[in-house]
């Protein structure tokens, strides 16, 4: 087994973050697979810290001999898997693509990481981690006073993108108990941060307000969910990788809940401060809802407070860091938005 470990969708927007995040904090090195489709990009990965000590190959996770003969040939002692289809609207208006690499993609690396697993000798077996990175919609919608989700709420996904989830977690679970594969389970809220493909709703209001485009709502603006900086994950995930006990699943979040409209309302208040002069809040548009909306999501983290993690950025912090690196990286983000064909970004 080499000082190597392997990351899957590194070239996403968490996965980007997470190899950047890792080079920076660790000495081993990283083999970075990702299938490089409109989300992922290799111009997320300039800049990397200790550039020697990564290796980049597009390569698909549904390719079970790829799978297979990058195990045996790189001998990593983990593997960090976070590619994933994860955009709920596409996953409404084409679910096939999600079922694909949520659910078949993850069985081959599962089953490709098996038969790797036991082909290493008892001590490297016993180092050897699968680190699996879902979601808190797996768990459902909440109403406005439930209490938030935990590690054993049943789960009730109400998307196509979620049910591939929930599906590929089960997944990641029977390996474990069936099998004795090493896994692990994060379940994180909604991520933002650099580096997000401008599809998702704090990017896309941030690109809407510079060029003073409506910004756009879902029905009355008061979904709920829990927010959590990207680094703050990319923590998280590294914490679990090295003190989560095999089997278990922990849940990550920002402590930050929002409804969709204090989100908007507060990426335009800094906007007021960095470009100042125009009325952003004025953009603001409400529309149509989305089919199968949750109304509210939650995280109780303190399985993984135990680990000694905790969320370092407020949603006021991040945010503003988030805004800065866009305004700071517009060229490099629309040429990435240009070159994804398809995208349908409005």
């Amino acid at each position: 087994m080499q000082n190597k470990i392997l990351i899957t969708g590194g070239a996403g927007f968490i996965g980007s973050n997470f190899v950047h995040h890792w080079l920076a904090h660790e000495t081993s090195r990283v083999l970075n697979l990702d299938l490089l489709t409109y989300a992922g990009n290799l111009q997320n990965l300039e800049g990397l810290p200790a550039q020697s000590r990564h290796e980049f190959v597009q390569g698909d996770i549904a390719d079970a001999d790829l799978i297979a003969r990058l195990l045996r040939k790189h001998q990593p002692s983990a593997v960090v898997h976070l590619a994933a289809e994860s955009h709920v609207d596409r996953s409404i208006h084409a679910p096939e693509a999600f079922i694909r690499t949520n659910v078949l993609g993850t069985f081959q690396l599962l089953h490709a990481a098996r038969e790797y697993w036991q082909s290493l000798v008892s001590a490297d077996r016993e180092r050897f981690r699968f680190l699996h990175v879902s979601t808190d919609e797996v768990y459902g919608s909440l109403g406005a006073s439930d209490p938030a989700f935990c590690e054993i709420t049943p789960y009730a996904p109400n998307s196509p993108y979620s049910a591939s989830k929930a599906g590929s977690d089960h997944l990641v679970r029977v390996y474990y108990h069936t099998y004795g594969l090493p896994t692990l389970i994060t379940n994180c809220s909604n991520n933002y941060g650099p580096r997000q493909f401008p599809e998702k709703l704090i990017p896309l209001m941030i690109m809407n307000a510079l060029a003073h485009k409506p910004l756009p709502i879902y029905g009355d603006g008061l979904n709920v969910r829990d927010w959590i900086y990207v680094e703050d994950h990319c923590v998280a995930i590294r914490t679990v990788l090295h003190c989560g006990g095999p089997g278990e699943t922990y849940n990550v979040g920002g402590k930050n809940e929002k409804t969709n409209l204090d989100v908007v309302n507060t990426i335009c208040s800094v906007m007021g401060e960095l470009r100042p002069g125009f009325d952003y809040q004025s953009l603001i548009t409400h529309v149509k809802d989305r089919a199968g909306h949750d109304r509210r999501y939650s995280m109780n983290c303190e399985k993984i407070a135990t680990l000694k993690w905790h969320p370092r950025e407020s949603f006021e912090t991040g945010i503003r860091k988030t805004v800065l690196w866009y305004l700071d990286n517009m060229e490099r983000v629309l040429n990435v938005t240009s070159s994804a064909t398809g995208s349908g970004l409005q």
